[in-house]
């Protein structure tokens, strides 16, 4: 793959990769395989899907761990289904872009109507519409020459290579009529399934429905007549989101009440879409990134006999100009209308384009369309939206909104909040309305992002003017990042962080060391196996086969041992075992070894090598090792590594994250934040991010509104952070739980400057009546008994009554003395006790 996969990714892929190898052994013209993959919108389910299809047509990616017994099949046949031509351009063109195998234009087919063969050919993934179908459709009609019906090339693929031709149904949802009605295959995509012997097609043996919603689809296959043994794989939504591949916000501009002013909005989403893109370029150019060019995506009205739309394209044309003051460029408009080619608006040429052209045509900037694009369309440039459609369409505004949240560089963007943002101009919904679209948007197939709401509400947070110095003590503290990337050898993250500081010219050498580094290691664990005896044994599990010979008499059928003896183990069977060894090293350091003892036998080299991947106990020790390394590496430039480009700084943040147990990271705060707030929210001073007109509205809890009171009443109080939970730039801080480690976020971070020393503060207000209070004390205190220098307090703090009054108390935790008393505490009762004797 071209492509790093996303955790989730991987593991929906080794599910589906499990599904696959129980369904290959089981799967016969008498029982049908069927795998239901659930994969949201968003969730990159070609990208996991080709990376399957590499796994079955060639060697599978290193990506993830594969198990002894995957054989690739290099002359299986895949076909992939839709209902729509545009869909299969899209895939095909995803699959070509994102693959590092040998997917070729003459692996990569769409079956037009000319197509003619007895069956499929191996090595191949095939493309097919349901359209071309049809009972009129030249693929199943006799008749200018054609030998063979495509339902008769189905079905002698099926028959010849059940366990190798893999049917691919994308949005398996759409055609399929749930309930007992369903038995027979009512429409095309159907007959997939259940078969067709009217036309000859019999049920596919091995199908991969692939949809956002399964449910109909799985109904479909609960009430077939014939056996089907049915393997579901779902991504979690949650996943998704939390990937960074969709916009976190979706910002709907609209009157108050509705309007006809739809050509100022117009304006304003102009205005936007040139704000965008001059945000973008500046992000871009800083970071060293390909160019994100955004578009804005208008929604026209529909038209009548006599015209094409209701809506003025040339009055529209020229509002937009208007608002970026300049003409459009040739080619920079474009449309999406099935109806029309070319269009002449105005004296200005706006051109036809396919869905599925418009986000790699980096020419175009403004697509004007009807209803086209609500299905099967990605363009991750589409930032911004324009709709003249009425408020009863708020259902199909929200299903077009779910092809809009893809974020352009499938990543969350830190430095500028406001790119992770998508906007949506309605000047024909009032407030109601836009609620309909926000329901409608949560209740679709898609994933919503995080937020979605009114842009009266949805706001962007810049740094506080004056600040700079209060953010450089920020930077120089740490916070955790809890579960945010997956546990990885520490072998595989060594050699990762290694490679990585070479390429970055941090560490010249680091590359070049670390291998030489790990093959003594390996040298060393090997000579440890032989030291203790155990090598000759596990040697020869490898290079010989064990056979056993039984005798039959012929006259008594009786069975007697005649004779057990070995023979030598064949160079491809312990080539195999030699390459499964290089996925448990990572980075090719099998190869690395076997040529660094060039000089020695290269079976001996090989079989040494396979011995230590197998031996648990002294790849503990090897990956021991390699995690010292590490993270003496990442300390020797953890200072170099914070000052890199932000995708290169992520890259080693999720390396050093890739850990069973939570480590820190430098705490690295934004310049800018996404917030939401009512317009009547109460004012706070002294935050350290605020408006555009300087000011900080939010609405706190009572607790934290009196305790916030409570610092602001200290003229030493410089700033302050509401820190929110789950943000990306949140501090977090690990506590365990039931054998679990989960995170937690202190409300309030505080800033005061004492003479002209800052110091940061961590005040937790925290009810003592919820079950989780002592956990997170001592979760804190293990935070202050490990990193309690780099800040000032570090307090529960919760409230009492007394005899005259209600008041806070506080328990100061970055102590020695209160961190010890802490770190002995198992229950409630006893940090209440604590509380009675040393709060303040």
């Amino acid at each position: 793959m071209k492509v790093t996969l996303f955790d989730f990714q991987k593991d929906a892929l080794g599910k589906l990769r499990d599904a696959l190898v129980s369904a290959r052994k089981s799967v016969s013209s008498d029982n049908q395989q069927v795998i239901a993959f659930s994969a949201a919108t968003g969730s990159g389910k070609t990208i996991i899907m080709t990376a399957l299809f590499e796994a079955i047509l060639d060697e599978p990616d290193d990506q993830l761990a594969w198990p002894l017994d995957w054989a690739p099949q290099p002359d299986a046949v895949i076909l992939w289904v839709s209902d729509m031509p545009e869909l299969n351009e899209q895939t095909r063109l995803k699959i070509e872009s994102k693959s590092d195998k040998v997917y070729r234009v003459n692996q990569l087919i769409t079956i037009d109507a000319h197509f003619d063969a007895p069956r499929l050919d191996g090595g191949r993934i095939y493309f097919i519409n349901t359209q071309k179908l049809a009972v009129n459709q030249p693929l199943t009609n006799r008749g200018d020459g054609r030998e063979h019906l495509i339902w008769e090339t189905l079905t002698n693929t099926a028959r010849a290579i059940p366990d190798r031709f893999y049917v691919v149904i994308d949005e398996a949802h759409r055609g399929m009529t749930s309930g007992r009605g369903a038995q027979a295959a009512q429409t095309l995509m159907q007959r997939f399934l259940l078969g067709f012997p009217e036309v000859g097609l019999v049920k596919m043996p091995l199908v991969l429905g692939v949809s956002a919603t399964p449910k109909r689809f799985l109904d479909l296959i609960a009430h077939a007549e014939h056996t089907v043994t049915t393997h579901k794989v779902a991504v979690p939504t949650e996943e998704v989101r939390k990937s960074g591949l969709l916009k976190d916000r979706i910002l709907i501009h609209h009157p108050e009440a509705a309007t006809t002013a739809e050509m100022a909005l117009l304006e304003e989403a102009a205005r936007r879409w040139g704000k965008m893109t001059v945000a973008w370029g500046a992000y871009c150019a800083d970071e060293n990134e390909q160019t994100v060019w955004p578009v804005l995506v208008v929604q026209v009205e529909n038209g009548s006999d006599r015209q094409l739309t209701k809506t003025d394209l040339s009055a529209a044309l020229t509002v937009i100009e208007s608002a970026i003051g300049r003409r459009m460029n040739e080619g920079e408009v474009a449309h999406a209308m099935h109806d029309t080619g070319d269009l002449d608006v105005g004296g200005r040429r706006v051109r036809k384009v396919e869905a599925s052209r418009i986000d790699s045509d980096k020419n175009i900037g403004v697509v004007f369309f009807k209803t086209s694009l609500s299905t099967g369309w990605d363009c991750p440039r589409a930032e911004v939206m324009m709709s003249f459609r009425r408020a009863e369409d708020h259902t199909y505004i929200a299903q077009l909104l779910g092809r809009m949240v893809r974020t352009p560089l499938a990543r969350r963007i830190e430095k500028d909040a406001a790119l992770n943002d998508v906007h949506l101009f309605l000047p024909y919904f009032d407030t109601g309305a836009v609620e309909s679209v926000v329901a409608s948007l949560h209740n679709a197939e898609d994933v919503p992002p995080a937020e979605t709401g009114s842009s009266r509400n949805l706001v962007v947070l810049k740094r506080r003017e004056g600040t700079d110095d209060i953010f450089t003590s920020l930077n120089e503290t740490v916070t955790y990042r809890v579960n945010a990337a997956r546990a990885q050898s520490p072998l595989r993250r060594y050699m990762a962080i290694s490679r990585s500081l070479t390429i970055d010219e941090i560490n010249d050498d680091a590359w070049a060391t670390a291998k030489l580094n790990i093959l003594e290691w390996m040298g060393l664990r090997i000579a440890a196996i032989k030291a203790a005896g155990q090598f000759d044994a596990a040697a020869k599990t490898i290079t010989q086969v064990g056979l056993r010979t039984l005798a039959v008499n012929n006259g008594t059928g009786v069975a007697e041992p005649a004779a057990d003896y070995h023979i030598d183990a064949s160079d491809v069977d312990i080539d195999r075992l030699f390459e499964e060894a290089g996925r448990a090293f990572s980075h090719g350091l099998q190869m690395e070894y076997w040529r660094d003892h060039a000089d020695r036998d290269a079976l001996e080299v090989k079989v040494e090598a396979i011995v230590l991947a197998r031996n648990a106990a002294e790849i503990a020790v090897l990956e021991s090792m390699a995690e010292t390394a590490f993270d003496s590496l990442y300390d020797q430039h953890k200072k170099a590594i914070y000052k890199l480009k932000e995708q290169r700084r992520i890259n080693y943040e999720k390396l050093r994250l890739a850990t069973a147990k939570p480590n820190e990271v430098p705490w690295h705060l934004p310049a800018s934040i996404d917030f939401k707030r009512l317009p009547t929210d109460p004012l706070w001073e002294r935050h350290l991010y605020v408006e555009g007109n300087g000011q900080f509205r939010a609405e706190l809890g009572s607790w934290e509104a009196a305790v916030l009171k409570e610092e602001l009443a200290k003229i030493e109080v410089v700033g302050w952070l509401r820190n929110l939970d789950r943000k990306p730039w949140s501090l977090e801080i690990p506590y365990e739980t039931g054998g679990e480690v989960r995170p937690m976020f202190p409300d309030l971070v505080v800033v005061r400057k004492i003479g002209i020393e800052l110091t940061i503060d961590i005040l937790e207000p925290h009810d003592p009546s919820l079950g989780d209070n002592f956990e997170k004390a001592v979760g804190l205190a293990r935070f202050a008994e490990k990193h309690g220098a780099l800040f000032g307090r570090i307090q529960l703090i919760r409230k009492q009554a007394s005899a005259r009054s209600e008041h806070f108390v506080r328990l100061e935790i970055n102590r020695v003395v209160t961190i010890k008393k802490l770190l002995l505490i198992t229950s409630n009762p006893q940090l209440d006790a604590l509380f009675d004797s040393d709060a303040a």
